[in-house]
């Protein structure tokens, strides 16, 4: 498979997961649209294409460091949760972001 044509399969599977949420949750379908963004699809394709391309040694370290990026994920939706009703949605993906990658930066430096 020529990499254009990875490339592109990497952004139609991308494409619809984000195109399907957004369809399900903008008609009140919170579960639902919650389930297609958390399915392993992305993850799954990452793991096999991987796989296909650096061998089994190269899938565990990936999972392996993987899991690292589940905390900082959990504080971010968490803050989302929170934050929302009291100050807005811009305010509070902002402030949710800037938590995510400061936790990122803080498990970076404990791995080291």
């Amino acid at each position: 498979m020529s990499e254009i044509v990875k490339y592109t399969v990497y952004f139609l599977l991308g494409g619809t997961i984000v195109s399907v949420s957004t369809y399900l949750g903008s008609q009140g379908k919170s579960f639902l649209a919650a389930f297609a963004s958390t399915f392993p699809a992305i993850t799954g394709a990452t793991f096999i294409l991987i796989y296909l391309n650096g061998g089994n040694e190269a899938i565990v370290s990936y999972a392996k460091n993987l899991l690292w990026f589940v905390p900082p994920w959990v504080a971010y939706v968490v803050t989302m949760i929170l934050v929302v009703p009291q100050i807005g949605f811009w305010p509070a993906m902002i402030g949710s972001l800037v938590l995510y990658l400061g936790c990122v930066g803080t498990v970076k430096m404990v791995i080291r």
